[in-house]
């Protein structure tokens, strides 16, 4: 039997059965020459890969107009705007370079996805991320009840383009929330919750992100815990592990952050994980060219092919258990899972520390505790336990040295690369 030619999930399994990690950009450009230049320049890369098309912020608040004002002034966008621009221009962009070795996601950020999933199913395009608690609590105020429902009708619009060349593919974008001081626990537990959102509403290729955190050994038993709830919960599809280099502050200096993204390909490969988001040893200060992300690319790949024989941890029982709690108190609200996700949320079951959109119940707190661990200072109304110990009251002081306490430790300690 043929496999369809847009199989963004077949691509990463047949890496995965070849012992291979996929690394991924962040990559975004405006201009659909330059856009296309690099996504050749990614899949030319001597390491399994898949290309990226990140949009730009004014499309993903859905803000047409001034992208088309940015455009008819000569300015500059951070990204593709795929909703305004042609879609056989974006066809063209990508149309020979799709193939069972090479695929492209579409990335965005949009709490209200339909008009970017139109536009790239109309260019041939078959996989994006986000999700509705994801991608609605960090990024804006639009109301939860809402992104639930924009994200139903993507996905359901999404599902409904499978056919024999093509399995529509959807990441979550749980495992990343506000990218930084969240514990584990609640990351793995929004990834699984979104990916049974995703399969609930007609899709069979998912994946489930997880984003580095402040600690590798708390890192590998994270991911190793979403494996294990994947298995449990996601039996009947396509599914497969995305782990994030680290969200947060990025060390400022290139040696840091060159040794912050050699660690995080490390944690991909101990850990399990079957695709890497790579970032680049400028991304504290811009957007990185495509020889710099080329340079991060071929880099990740080659540290991550030299610590696949590192075996992972097992899973610790702390991470598995509160994700779990997590996931099965949800589920026990509705069985419409949209409706457990915005009832979880309103009731505190689900509550990002930091966030301050306002359907977020906002009672949680969590630390970094002396081993550097990212724990839970108060669980609010979640079914968990705080850390034992004393945890000093948060003041700015703290939280500014907690949000900057990755990119101090590497730019303080990486050795000359």
């Amino acid at each position: 039997m043929t496999e369809p030619r847009h199989d963004f999930g077949g691509m990463v399994r047949r890496a995965r059965s070849r012992g291979q990690l996929v690394v991924q950009p962040r990559m975004g450009f405006a201009d659909a020459a330059t856009m296309r230049a690099g996504l050749v320049r990614t899949a030319d890369v001597p390491a399994p890969t898949a290309g990226t098309i990140t949009l730009d912020s004014y499309t993903r608040l859905g803000d047409y107009r001034a992208v088309l004002d940015v455009i008819a002034r000569g300015g500059d966008l951070n990204g593709f705007p795929i909703v305004t621009e042609n879609h056989a221009v974006t066809r063209a962009m990508t149309a020979d370079l799709v193939g069972p070795d090479f695929q492209i996601q579409v990335r965005h950020g949009s709490a209200a996805p339909m008009d970017i999933v139109k536009a790239m199913t109309r260019a041939d395009l078959y996989a994006t991320e986000g999700g509705p608690v994801s991608y609605c609590l960090p990024y804006g105020r639009v109301p939860l009840a809402e992104s639930i429902d924009h994200w139903r009708r993507a996905c359901e619009l999404l599902a409904a383009t499978r056919g024999p060349d093509v399995e529509p593919h959807l990441e979550t974008f749980g495992g990343c929330l506000l990218g930084q001081l969240c514990p584990p626990g609640l990351l793995v537990a929004v990834s699984v919750l979104e990916a049974m959102f995703f399969r609930d509403h007609g899709l069979r290729g998912v994946s489930l992100s997880y984003a580095q955190q402040t600690d590798h050994e708390q890192d590998v038993q994270a991911v190793n815990a979403l494996r294990t709830l994947a298995a449990e919960y996601l039996p009947d599809v396509d599914w497969h592990i995305v782990l994030y280099t680290y969200m947060g502050v990025f060390p400022a200096t290139r040696r840091g952050a060159i040794r912050l993204n050699r660690d995080a390909a490390r944690l991909a490969a101990r850990a399990g994980a079957d695709r890497l988001i790579v970032k680049t040893s400028v991304e504290a200060h811009r957007i990185p060219t495509i020889d710099e992300n080329v340079e991060a690319l071929r880099g990740a790949a080659d540290v991550a092919a030299s610590s696949w024989d590192v075996a992972p941890t097992r899973p610790d029982d702390t991470t598995l258990a509160e994700s779990r709690n997590l996931v099965q108190a949800t589920l026990e609200l509705s069985d419409d899972i949209g409706h457990a996700l915005l009832l979880a949320v309103r009731r505190g079951l689900l509550d990002v520390p930091f966030c301050l959109h306002p359907d977020n119940a906002g009672r949680s707190s969590s630390t970094i505790d002396s081993a550097g661990r990212l724990v839970w200072a108060s669980p609010g109304a979640m079914p968990l336990t705080a850390t034992p110990g004393r945890h000093p009251e948060l003041s700015s002081d703290r939280l500014l040295a907690s949000l900057t306490h990755l990119s101090r430790r590497y730019d303080a300690h990486a050795p000359a690369a």
